[in-house]
C-alpha cells in the first residue's frame, strides 16, 4: 500500500507560523492540502509567509495575535472558524525564552510572561477548539516543546520548566481525550537553526560544543520538524497519541 499523507480540506491553526519551525510546519500542512491559519504578533512575517505559500494546494490565513492574551486567542479562533471553518488540527508552537541566566536572577514577572506564552496559550486554545473536535468525532493537537523540557537547559530554568509543563499537558490530554477521538502529541526539537535559537548557533565554538556531541553532527533545520509534524497530524499517525518525539540529531540518545 502506498503512503499518501493527505490533509485535504482540514483546517489547522499554527501559532508562531510566520517564521522558523512554525513556518516549516505550515508549508508541509498546506502542501498536504490543509487550510492553515498562522498567528503571531508580527503581521509582516505572517503576510510574507502567506504570499510565499500561495501557490500550494491549501490556503494560508494570516491572523495577527498575541498568544499571551486570552482575548487575542479567542479572537483568533473566532476568525478561523468564520473564515476557514471548524478547527481540525492545532499546533501550539509559539514560545518565548526570557530570563536566561542564573536561577536566583529569575523573578515573578519573568515567570508570569513565560507561563502566559509557553503554557497558558496552549491551555486556552485547547479549551477553545477541543469541544468542537469532540463533537465532530476527532481532531489532532500537536505541542512543540523542546529537549530542554526533557533535561535542564543550562541557564534556562524557566524555559525548561515551561516546556516540561507542556509535555505533561500533552500526556494528560492524550489520556483524557483519546477515547473521544482526539490525539495529542508533542515534538521536542533539539538545536534547530532559527532566529529563536541564534544565541546557540551563531558562535562557531558554541555550535561545535553542542552539535559535536550529537550522533548526527549538523544543525537541525526547520524542515526536519515540518515533515514530522505533518505526519503526526495526519491519519497516517492515527494510532499515535501521548508521545513526545525528540528530533534532535540524537542529542538525547
Amino acid at each position: 500500500m502506498a503512503l499518501t499523507l493527505s490533509l485535504s480540506g482540514k483546517v489547522a491553526i499554527v501559532t508562531g507560523g510566520g517564521r522558523g519551525i512554525g513556518k516549516a510546519i505550515t508549508e508541509r500542512l498546506v502542501e498536504a492540502g490543509a487550510h492553515v491559519a498562522i498567528a503571531s504578533r508580527k503581521r509582516e512575517a505572517l503576510e510574507a509567509t502567506a504570499s510565499e505559500f500561495a501557490h500550494l494546494s491549501g490556503r494560508v490565513l494570516p491572523v495577527e495575535c498575541n498568544v499571551g492574551r486570552a482575548d487575542d486567542l479567542a479572537r483568533l479562533v473566532d476568525t478561523v472558524e468564520r473564515e476557514l471553518g471548524p478547527v481540525d488540527a492545532l499546533v501550539n508552537n509559539s514560545a518565548t525564552n526570557i530570563g536566561q541566566g542564573p536561577s536566583l536572577e529569575v523573578d515573578a514577572a519573568m515567570l508570569d510572561k513565560m507561563v502566559d506564552v509557553n503554557v497558558k496559550s496552549a491551555l486556552r486554545l485547547v479549551h477553545r477548539v477541543l469541544p468542537g473536535m469532540i463533537a465532530r468525532g476527532g481532531g489532532s493537537i500537536l505541542n512543540i516543546v523542546s529537549i530542554s523540557g526533557l533535561k535542564p537547559q543550562a541557564g534556562g530554568l524557566l524555559y525548561s520548566f515551561t516546556k516540561a509543563g507542556l509535555i505533561m499537558l500533552t500526556r494528560s490530554w492524550a489520556r483524557e481525550f483519546g477515547p473521544k477521538g482526539v490525539r495529542v502529541n508533542a515534538i521536542a526539537p533539539g538545536l534547530i537553526q532559527t532566529d529563536f535559537s541564534e544565541y546557540y548557533w551563531k558562535h562557531p565554538e558554541r555550535v561545535a560544543e553542542l552539535v559535536g556531541e550529537q550522533p548526527i553532527t549538523r544543525l537541525g533545520q526547520p524542515r526536519d520538524i515540518g515533515f514530522a509534524a505533518a505526519w503526526l497530524l495526519s491519519e497516517e499517525a492515527g494510532f499515535v497519541t501521548g508521545q513526545v518525539l525528540a528530533i534532535d540529531g540524537g542529542a538525547t540518545a
